[in-house]
């Protein structure tokens, strides 16, 4: 299976034609480049100016300086972190802070409503759940993704409507 520079499965066609191997990551391109090409501004900023500092602030201060700007990288990192994993036994929709781990058979649909930032999944106990996985702002390529798990959702078999 091919893998990606990070060592992550790439989303590509199987080679019989029957839709994207798994798993299948799909991740926001937009919105980690941001994130992450923030927090190394952050920190080197930080690093830097730690280094000019005046003489006469200690070394706790400069460390201190340099520690929060690694805490504000690591809440950036929590906006770079969201993607929707597609595997054989199921669904991983990891979004900030919590991650879910669903079957199959939970998700009744999937779909970005005009204007919405990402796609929202219809779960079969009537709740709903972000999929911070998958942004608007990637324009086709987000389209495109989420074309490619509806189609992986259709034959791995949804849950039925709740009342159907």
């Amino acid at each position: 299976m091919p893998t990606s520079s990070s060592g992550e499965a790439v989303v590509g066609e199987d080679t019989a034609g029957a839709g994207p191997r798994l798993p299948a990551v799909y991740r926001p391109r937009n919105i980690r480049i941001v994130a992450y090409g923030s927090a190394v501004l952050l920190i080197a900023t930080m690093t830097v100016l730690a280094a000019m500092l005046p003489p006469d602030w200690r070394l706790q201060d400069r460390v201190g300086l340099v520690l929060m700007g690694v805490v504000f990288a690591a809440v950036l990192h929590l906006l770079g972190r969201p993607r929707l994993i597609a595997a054989e036994d199921g669904v991983t929709v990891v979004n900030g802070i919590r991650t879910h781990v669903l079957e199959w058979a939970e998700i009744v649909d999937i779909a970005m409503r005009e204007g919405e930032p990402w796609p929202s999944m219809d779960l079969s106990d009537g709740s709903t759940l972000a999929v911070m996985g998958i942004q608007s702002n990637d324009g086709p390529r987000a389209t495109a993704d989420l074309e490619a798990f509806k189609g992986l959702l259709e034959q791995r078999g949804e849950a039925q409507e709740p009342g159907a």
